[in-house]
Order: C-alpha cells, then sequence, then structure tokens
C-alpha cells in the first residue's frame, strides 16, 4: 500500500519522514502518510493567505455546493471510511459508522449555513444626531484558521473545524491527531474533487515542534483548538492576537433524580460511561445518585456493565474498545489504585482484562471516591465512572459544580422544579434532560464554562466564531 501523501496548499506530497499509524488494539500497521517538513509547514501556512483570498472570492452558493458534494461522497464511502476510522482509532466499528454519519451531516450543515449568514438592518434614529442614518451588518471571514484535532473523534471534531472554516469564506490549516490523520486526509481528497479553491485547505500532520510555530504565527487570525485543557490553556497564553476556541474536556456529572425513570437513566449512563472505552470529552464520569434509589441504580448498572463486550472494534458486537495506548492505560490504572488506596469500593472492573492487552481496560464503576483523588477531580478519558449519593438536591447541584471544568451535565428526573433549577445553577455548558451528558447533536451549541473551554462549535456557532461583524452606516446628505 502506498503512503498516504499530505494535503500542503492544495498539492498532495510526500516528506522525508515517514509515519506509522498503528491500531490501537493489536498495533499492526494501518498504514502510513507523512509528517511535514518544516519547509511544508511554512508553505502551507503561507499559502492559506492566498487561499483566503480565493475563498473571499467565492459566492455563497459555491461554497455551499463544495460542502454540500462532500456530505454526499462521505455517506457514498460511508462503509470504506469507517473501516478506516475504527482500524486506526480502535472505534468499535457501529461507532466509527455513527461518526462517519455524524461527519457527513456536519459537512452539510456546513453548506446550509453557508446559504444563511445574514445581517441586520439597525434604526440610528435614537436622537437627533441619528437622524436620516441607518446601520447595516454583516459579517465577513475573519482570515486563515488553524485547526487542531484529537485522536478520539478523528473525523467529526475535525469537520467541525473545517466545515464552519469553509462555510464562511476562510481557508484552513488543520493539524490532525498523529494517533489517527489517516481519515482525514481520505476527506481532503474528498474536498479537493469537490472544489475546493487551491490553498483553501492544508491537512499536515507534522511534530508539536512545527504545530507550536503554527499556534505563534500571526497569519492566522483564529486557533480552534480540541484536546486536553492543560494544552489548550497554553495554546491560548501563546496565541497572541488570533481569536482563540477551546473545546476542551472535564469530569463530566450526571444527577439521578428520585424521580427518574430507573431503566432508562440506567441504560444511558451505560453507554455516556462506557462508549468508545470513556475517551470523550463529555464521557459520564461522576454520578450523583439520591439515596432511595441508590442501592437498586447501583445493582443494575454493575449488572449492565458486565453484559458489555469488551475487544476488537472490528468486531460488530464489540461494545468496548482499547484505550488509545498504554500510557492511556497506565496512567488508569494508577488513578484507581489511588482511588482505591484513599477509600473507594471497587464495584467493578478496575483492571485490564488481559495483562498482556492492557489498553483492553474492563468497564469500572467506583463508590465513595474522595473528590481529592485524581480519578474524580481530573478527566480520566477512560472507561471509569463514579458514584455517589445524595440526599438533597442542593447536594448534587454543589457537588456538580465543585469541579474546575464545566462542559455538560446529565439529570434524570421528572420534577419540573428541580430541571428549572438545574438549568439555572449548574456551571457548565449544556444541561441534558433525562439523558447523559455525553449527548450531542451537530447542530446544537456546544463548549464549556470554567477550564472546560472558550466559545462554541456547533455549525452555526462556529461560523459564527469564524467571522467579523462589519458595520455599515449610511446617511442621507442634507
Amino acid at each position: 500500500m502506498e503512503p498516504q501523501k499530505i494535503l500542503i496548499a492544495g498539492s498532495w506530497e510526500t516528506s522525508p519522514t515517514l509515519h506509522e499509524v498503528r491500531s490501537p488494539f493489536d498495533g499492526r500497521v494501518v498504514g502510513t502518510t507523512y509528517l511535514a517538513s518544516p519547509d511544508q509547514v511554512e508553505r502551507a501556512a503561507a499559502g492559506s493567505i492566498a487561499g483566503f483570498a480565493a475563498m473571499r472570492a467565492l459566492g455563497a452558493w459555491e461554497r455551499s455546493a463544495i460542502l454540500r458534494t462532500t456530505a454526499t461522497a462521505i455517506t457514498a464511502r460511508r462503509e470504506e471510511l469507517a473501516a478506516l476510522l475504527s482500524a486506526e482509532a480502535g472505534k468499535p466499528l457501529r461507532d466509527a459508522l455513527a461518526e462517519i454519519d455524524r461527519g457527513a451531516l456536519t459537512f452539510r450543515l456546513a453548506g446550509e449555513e453557508a446559504e444563511r449568514m445574514i445581517g441586520e438592518t439597525i434604526p440610528l434614529d435614537l436622537n437627533a444626531a441619528g437622524k436620516d442614518r441607518l446601520g447595516i451588518t454583516r459579517r465577513f471571514p475573519i482570515g486563515p484558521v488553524l485547526g487542531i484535532s484529537p485522536f478520539n473523534f478523528p473525523l467529526n471534531l475535525a469537520a467541525h473545524k473545517v466545515a464552519p472554516a469553509i462555510a464562511a469564506g476562510c481557508s484552513i490549516v488543520l493539524k490532525p491527531p498523529s494517533a489517527d490523520p489517516l481519515i482525514m486526509l481520505k476527506v481532503a481528497e474528498i474536498m479537493v474533487e469537490a472544489g475546493l479553491p487551491k490553498g483553501a485547505l492544508s491537512v499536515i500532520p507534522t511534530a508539536r515542534a512545527e504545530a507550536d510555530r503554527l499556534i505563534d504565527d500571526e497569519r492566522f487570525r483564529l486557533l480552534s483548538f480540541t484536546g486536553s485543557p492543560a494544552i489548550g490553556w497554553k495554546m491560548k497564553a501563546r496565541a497572541g492576537t488570533k481569536r482563540v476556541l477551546l473545546e476542551l474536556g472535564g469530569n463530566a456529572a450526571c444527577i439521578i433524580d428520585a424521580s427518574a425513570q430507573l431503566d432508562w437513566a440506567v441504560k444511558r449512563t451505560l453507554v455516556g460511561s462506557f462508549a468508545y472505552a470513556g475517551q470523550v470529552c463529555i464521557s459520564v464520569q461522576r454520578i450523583f445518585v439520591h439515596a432511595s434509589i441508590a442501592d437498586e441504580f447501583e445493582r443494575r448498572l454493575v449488572a449492565g456493565a458486565a453484559t458489555l463486550k469488551v475487544g476488537d472494534p472490528a468486531d460488530a458486537a464489540t461494545d468496548v474498545g482499547p484505550l488509545i495506548d498504554d500510557g492511556a492505560a497506565a496512567r488508569t490504572s494508577e488513578w484507581i489504585a489511588e482511588a482505591v488506596a484513599g477509600g473507594a469500593r471497587l464495584l467493578a472492573g478496575g483492571a485490564a482484562l488481559d495483562p498482556k492487552s492492557p489498553r483492553l481496560f474492563a468497564p469500572t464503576i467506583l463508590a465513595d471516591v474522595p473528590r481529592t483523588a485524581r480519578i474524580c477531580s481530573e478527566e480520566a478519558f477512560a472507561p471509569v465512572v463514579l458514584l455517589e449519593r445524595f440526599s438533597d438536591f442542593n447536594e448534587a447541584l454543589t457537588a456538580v459544580n465543585a469541579s474546575r471544568y464545566g462542559l455538560q451535565c446529565g439529570l434524570f428526573s421528572n420534577d419540573l422544579a428541580h430541571v428549572r433549577r438545574a438549568f439555572d445553577e449548574l456551571e457548565v455548558g449544556g444541561v441534558i434532560v433525562n439523558d447523559v451528558p455525553t449527548y450531542r447533536i451537530d447542530n446544537m451549541p456546544y463548549g464549556g464554562v470554567k477550564e472546560s473551554g472558550l466559545g462554541r462549535e456547533g455549525v452555526r456557532w462556529a461560523v459564527e466564531e469564524m467571522t467579523e461583524l462589519r458595520l455599515l452606516v449610511l446617511a442621507d446628505p442634507q
């Protein structure tokens, strides 16, 4: 198999440095691509200037057509792309297929949004100085965008940077994750075939030092990063005058109120806790369950976790695939051991299924975890969920907010007063009622507060972030 070329300002190129992409499940080589050289990184950045000029010259219908054609092509190649994504990301095949569908939807939504970039008229005659004057606003593309995307959704989270940028009329340089860059290189091929102007898109797997230079580069007018809070906030500190969008992580919570429909709550929290081995920014990590139903909820959750199949992501029956690498597995084991040593009760899992395959980690349930334990206070990004009981709804709200993070929170409740209080008082970007915080649809605003992020994704809101509002004032000369 020929190595996958990388896209540098509209040209498909090789480089002196080959990069093997290996399966997180069994270590086999899934494919090979190249790491962009310093010269290629510079040409991608320089090319984004010309690419921006080309994008600005396109009409809304042309940008929309490129994005809609891309969406259609992704859907047409659904099985092929899902197999690649599953292999390089270690994502169970059913989840990989779902991500391909979501990626196509994101491009389609962006195609629609390209046609909906409207302004407004503003009456200025609020006093005599505004007589015979009218204000008109319009959004203009901000300029070249730098996108840095993570390994856990290598297509759709990259699409949430690339598609809105194109819809807005921007050019974009994307640094995909080193662990699984192949899927976005394939999507880039589709976009070029759809008629994307030269220089409008570069996709450059590269060393971290080269990515750091791009973050410093003032030719980019916006940085969009999805990844860990520790890295994201450091990037913001060095980004200079750029606008910065950060979609970071957290230790997402879920409240199971006394009025919850228990069967549904258990079913959804199993999915929200263990899908993709917990490697989701909004994976359920902390569950606060009312004392009146806690024993039964705990029993059902433990029983449900025991039914989940952990194994080969290519097997259609697999529920939980591997962690991304051995380092993630070692960290997870260390944090669990720390919690147990601090008094936590281990209810399920707690270790790899086979010491020879440390990445295949058993779905783990802990109770009575000290809030200072790292498995509670930090982002676990692993198939681990913690149970804690509460007697009063105030306790649950306070416990959820006792975190540096605030991305989304789930609330299972049929008490409207509790729902309204949660919406008013929870310090999060989204409150998901009668479902898990892991719920996300690609046309909704998505982002966090506190250390979980800055700005909002979701195609409409990302397009807004990638544009500048400009005012025109018309005066009628007397």
